[in-house]
């Protein structure tokens, strides 16, 4: 429509002429939306809100009195609120081009006054506290002319030609050399055994291999030479047992021969040998038992004849007092005693005779008919006579 203006997303649309803006600028600032301008009574002009950049490139002088030429860039913009955009527009609005200029001096300035209160080693190393201070000393400054600072990134330091930086930068160098060159050498090192670990894997299979082959061939040779050998292996297997089964049978048959040479010839000879050994020892027995008993019935008989002579005996003992001169001290009582001292004496040679022809009863048995017989030869020494 005829007088009606639309600003685009990243700009601000500024009419002047009629009422004041706000806070008494000189125009209204609209964003965002479009607005209807009377034609030829307003006035419409764009002031751009897009990021803009600014280089700088400036020398700066150490606390340290080094020279160092620092190159860096920033990111800014105009604000969104509309103090920003009054402050941007009534500074820059008929020049544009004009906020990364100014932008550059206002940074180049803050960056020279900051890097004079730092070492090198501190410039170099603390890239970011260099930015991050530049920014702080810097935000109020841009505000006033409307601008914000997105990013601020320090690109290069460079001593030029006084070597300050390299030296700076020699024992770091040197370590990281002297690490490069252990770090070659132990890939190097790790690059060798690895070799080594694959020469000695490949002698290894190798080793298996010939192991292997040598181990197919002598079983191959043994599978031949087992063939070879079957057939005689097998006869002479044959042989052997034919020859076992013979020895087997004639085993069989002594075994057989030797049963039959028992029953037909030993146990004839021990049952004979049984009978006489069974005959001998009875006979011997029944001749034990009639010497026995002839033994026995001759002792019953001397013992007989013993006790017939023993008056005999007693009457000889007797006879020997005739001649003695015998006094008796206690009459009829000691004369008693006399008698049984004979008798006493007879039973004593009666028990000697006893016992010695018990020694010996076949003795007895041939001397008993002369016992008999001298019976009646008893000597007699002549009578007792008693005082």
């Amino acid at each position: 429509m005829f007088g009606y203006r639309v600003p685009a997303p990243d700009e601000a649309m500024l009419i002047s002429g009629g009422r004041r803006g706000l806070g008494g600028a000189p125009f209204r600032v609209v964003t965002g939306h479009g607005k209807f301008v009377l034609p030829v009574f307003r006035k419409v002009r764009f002031l751009t809100l897009s990021m803009c950049e600014a280089e700088v490139t400036e020398t700066c002088v150490t606390r340290q009195g080094i020279s160092l030429h620092v190159r860096a860039v920033i990111a800014f913009k105009v604000g969104n609120d509309h103090e920003s955009i009054i402050n941007a527009g009534q500074r820059f609005l008929s020049d544009q081009e004009q906020m990364s200029v100014l932008t550059g001096r206002i940074f180049a300035g803050h960056l020279r006054a900051i890097i004079g209160s730092m070492t090198v080693e501190e410039i170099v190393t603390e890239r970011q506290k260099l930015a991050a201070e530049v920014l702080d000393t810097s935000k109020t400054e841009m505000a006033k002319i409307g601008l914000i600072v997105d990013s601020l990134q320090i690109q290069s330091i460079d001593d030029g030609a006084t070597g300050y930086i390299d030296a700076m930068s020699a024992p770091h160098k040197a370590a990281i050399q002297r690490q490069a060159q252990i770090a070659q050498a132990q890939a190097t090192q790790a690059s060798v055994e690895a070799e080594q670990a694959a020469a000695r894997k490949q002698a290894e299979y190798a080793r298996q291999t010939a192991v292997v082959k040598a181990e197919y061939s002598a079983e191959v040779d043994r599978a031949q030479a087992q063939a070879a050998q079957a057939g005689p292996l097998a006869q002479a297997h044959a042989q052997q047992e034919v020859l076992a089964a013979q020895t087997e049978l004639a085993q069989r048959q002594a075994k057989l021969r030797q049963q039959q040479l028992v029953a037909e010839v030993v146990k004839p000879a021990e049952a004979e040998a049984e009978r006489v050994r069974i005959l001998a020892a009875a006979e011997a027995q029944r001749m034990k038992i009639q010497a026995e008993a002839a033994a026995s019935y001759d002792r019953v008989a001397l013992d007989r004849m013993l006790i017939d002579q023993l008056p005999q005996i007693v009457k000889e003992a007797a006879g020997g007092l005739a001649g003695a001169n015998v006094n008796v001290l206690n009459g009829a009582d000691g004369l008693g005693e006399i008698a049984a001292g004979l008798v006493s004496q007879g039973l004593t040679i009666l028990d000697s005779v006893r016992h010695g022809l018990n020694g010996n009863d076949s003795e007895a048995a041939k001397n008993l008919p002369q016992l008999r017989a001298g019976k009646d030869q008893t000597p007699n020494d002549g009578p007792v006579n008693l005082d």
